[in-house]
């Protein structure tokens, strides 16, 4: 309980900060919370929150910092817990091509993973801009540090080729769907497949419901851990 006490205030004074900065047109906060208790045969309580801040710097440069984090419980048992953030700075070098940066941090003890440290460089193209389909791919080089929870970590260059398409359907409402490929250059088993299959409806002009199902492969998973995660969600997303 104390997990979700720390979390739900994290969120009471970061919301109101992003609404504050969000008068600024430069800036821009979408924050999802899903929370999930049930009771009687079997007790299990899920509770995610994740939290997207962007705000133009110049015309050309875009800043990003993301947040995630998931907690779960059987039978008053931890059986989930995983924390993630990343910066990402985009500089666009015209209406379609791009450049990005990024470094991010991850741990997930229950997939074997105590810290994962990840920085990437790349070049991405908007293929399609809209209004209603919008597709871009990017690709670029990464280099992971990990850390495992039996004491074992590694070093390595890798890749990353990424794709998201999203359908339009009104200003609020809309489908996405994104795929991430992350080779090891260095072992050519060692590699990771994300994706995410996403429909926001809007309830109103700042809260939104989103249906998501995240697939994670790892497929040379730490020893003891299973090669797919899957993760069917509901949200409420709220958008500054």
């Amino acid at each position: 309980m104390k997990f979700f006490t720390c979390l739900s205030v994290f969120l009471l004074l970061l919301l109101p900060g992003a609404e504050a900065l969000a008068e600024d047109q430069k800036w821009s906060d979408e924050a999802e919370l899903s929370y999930v208790d049930t009771s009687g045969n079997t007790e299990v309580t899920t509770l995610s929150a994740k939290n997207k801040l962007q705000v133009n710097l110049t015309e050309r440069i875009l800043a990003t910092w993301k947040l995630q984090a998931l907690y779960g419980e059987t039978d008053g048992e931890k059986t989930a817990e995983s924390y993630m953030t990343e910066l990402r700075g985009d500089y666009a070098l015209s209406e379609r091509l791009f450049t990005f940066g990024t470094a991010g941090w991850l741990q997930d003890k229950f997939a074997g993973t105590d810290s994962r440290y990840t920085f990437g460089l790349g070049l991405g193209y908007k293929f399609l801009d809209g209004p209603k389909h919008f597709l871009r791919g990017e690709a670029g080089l990464t280099y992971t540090m990990d850390e495992y929870t039996d004491g074992s970590s590694e070093e390595y260059l890798g890749g990353r080729l990424f794709g998201e398409y999203q359908y339009q359907f009104t200003e609020k409402n809309r489908f996405s769907q994104t795929l991430e490929y992350l080779p090891d250059f260095e072992t050519s088993d060692n590699w990771l497949l994300n994706s995410e299959t996403a429909l926001i409806a809007a309830l109103n002009s700042f809260l939104s419901m989103k249906t998501s199902y995240v697939v994670k492969y790892d497929n040379e998973p730490a020893p003891g851990s299973e090669k797919t995660d899957r993760i069917l969600g509901v949200a409420l997303v709220v958008n500054f």
